[in-house]
């Protein structure tokens, strides 16, 4: 088994290290706050002109066309470097994935380009007032009308639910199902009419969180990811990529375990520190070895199964 990267992939590396190094933003405010989102996005609109906002996708669509490894390559230069949390994961990190592999072409070609360069930022729609775990426990509606469908209901702790653009989410579409049929999943524009975007007030100054009401919704069968009724399984799909691969990847945890290391060194920390630390060394690559072994089931044509949500236990 060879577990070194190709001579290309360092390449790759040292291309994004060096861009990085030069272009890496500091001192930017919370992405939770509203000064600091559209801070965020004008970083994000500067990462899609170079072409690294979304290094894995096609380039029609903003990317560069790498593989899975570089992509991994790419989340270790970008944590590396310090570079701030992305405000555009939950487009480019959960809902892409789903449109790439649910979405018709139309959606695609409307949809992701605008989302890898910040134009258009999505928030989840997935948590209601009853049903926050339980995510088939959703009450909010959808009612089929000629051309669409009529949304009603209210999601909640939808996180910078009050800055993003569009929503992502299921609703019930037939309230005679089983609980886990009936669910139809929608991509809505928030500046539709009859919606109403209210900011939930947090203690810690977190100004993005909302929760967001619908009343009576249009929104029209083009809209619809997946087969109507059929919900849950697109819904899986994203899930999938918020517990394995995309939202989490390990650089994000390599960089913070090597800060600690400085941190530890610099301060001529307790001795007594230094078992956790080196638990916290060993677990960020132990979950990179596993992430490895994620991506070459992958690339070898496997989707991601429940071990998905080990992952996320891991890094939760």
């Amino acid at each position: 088994m060879d577990l070194t990267f190709t001579a290309a992939e360092e390449r790759f590396r040292a291309e994004c290290r060096a861009w990085l190094e030069a272009h890496v933003p500091r001192g930017l405010p919370s992405g939770d706050t509203r000064e600091g989102f559209a801070a965020h996005l004008e970083w994000e609109r500067t990462l899609f002109d170079a072409g690294y906002a979304v290094v894995s996708w096609p380039s029609e669509f903003g990317g560069r066309g790498a593989s899975l490894w570089e992509w991994l390559i790419f989340e270790e230069e970008y944590y590396r470097a310090g570079a701030p949390q992305r405000v555009t994961q939950n487009g480019i990190f959960l809902l892409a994935p789903t449109l790439f592999e649910f979405g018709t072409p139309d959606q695609q070609a409307r949809y992701l380009r605008k989302m890898a360069s910040g134009e258009q930022t999505w928030c989840q729609g997935w948590s209601e007032p009853n049903a926050g775990s339980d995510l088939a426990g959703i009450q909010s509606r959808a009612r089929a009308v000629p051309g669409g469908w009529l949304l009603s209901g209210q999601k909640t702790w939808t996180t910078r639910g009050a800055f993003c653009t569009h929503l992502f989410g299921l609703f019930r579409s037939d309230p005679e199902a089983e609980r886990h049929r009936g669910l139809t999943y929608f991509l809505v524009d928030l500046s539709s009419p009859g919606v109403t975007v209210r900011p939930v007030q947090r203690l810690d100054g977190d100004e993005g969180f909302a929760e967001i009401f619908f009343d009576e919704v249009f929104v029209a069968d083009a809209d619809v990811l997946g087969e109507p009724n059929r919900g849950w399984e697109v819904a899986m799909a994203t899930t999938g990529s918020e517990r394995g691969l995309t939202l989490r990847s390990p650089g994000r945890f390599l960089a913070t375990a090597q800060r600690l290391i400085d941190l530890y060194e610099e301060q001529s920390a307790p001795p007594e520190l230094r078992d956790r630390l080196v638990a916290a060394f060993v677990d960020a690559e132990a979950y990179r070895w596993q992430t490895f072994w994620t991506v070459t089931k992958l690339v070898d044509g496997a989707r991601m199964g429940p071990e998905s949500s080990l992952v996320k236990l891991f890094w939760s």
